[in-house]
């Protein structure tokens, strides 16, 4: 039964921190979204010649898309610490 309550409150801590991470992203996108449309509207209020809002478009983009990539991607299963284990092992006996 302990080992049981362990393992959801593991699970549980688990949970919370991905769905903390899922919020900050969406805070991230939301500022960089909101941010770069303000940015638009000035380079075309002022006018519109070189498209300068390309430098933090892009430029800031790069995190966001890694911050996605960090809060969306899967998390290490331990089939795939294993196998990279044995890949290691098998490496260095090859040595």
């Amino acid at each position: 039964m302990e080992n049981e309550t362990i393992r959801s409150d593991d699970l549980r801590g688990l949970a919370r921190s991905r769905l903390v991470k899922r919020r900050e992203f969406m805070a991230h996108l939301a500022a960089y979204v909101l941010v770069n449309v303000f940015l638009v509207a000035i380079w075309a209020f002022t006018g519109a010649g070189f498209f300068w809002p390309v430098f933090p478009i892009f430029g800031w983009g790069i995190g966001v898309f890694f911050h996605g990539w960090d809060t969306f991607s899967e998390p290490l299963s331990e089939d795939r610490i294993d196998q990279e284990v044995e890949r290691l092992r098998r490496s260095a006996a090859a040595r």
